[in-house]
């Protein structure tokens, strides 16, 4: 089975690092992923344009060593649209149910 995980290069300079973004098909396999890399789940960016995880460059690495692709601009917006998509899918299910108890 291929992993659906991917990592780009943009190499973003942030507190004297440099950071990468890490996007998934779907919410389980990024979350799953991050884990394995030892990303904390706070850590996911939820509320970003494009749902995903800041990595380094270092960890980029690791991601692609562990079955990550590497992968472009485009690739990663298409693969956060769906990220975003999906997360909104979850929340909408979660006020549904909450509904239920008013």
């Amino acid at each position: 089975m291929t992993l659906a995980v991917y990592v780009d290069n943009a190499r973003i300079a942030w507190r004297g690092r440099q950071w990468c973004h890490l996007v998934a098909d779907s919410l389980d396999e990024l979350h799953g992923f991050a884990r394995l890399l030892g990303l904390r789940r706070g850590w996911f960016q939820a509320h970003a344009s494009l749902p995903h995880y800041d990595v380094t460059v270092e960890v980029r690495d690791i991601a692609l060593s562990r079955g990550a692709q590497a992968t472009d601009r485009r690739t990663l917006v298409m693969r956060g649209r769906q990220l975003k998509q999906e997360l909104h899918a979850q929340m909408a299910r979660q006020n549904s149910q909450l509904k239920l108890f008013d």
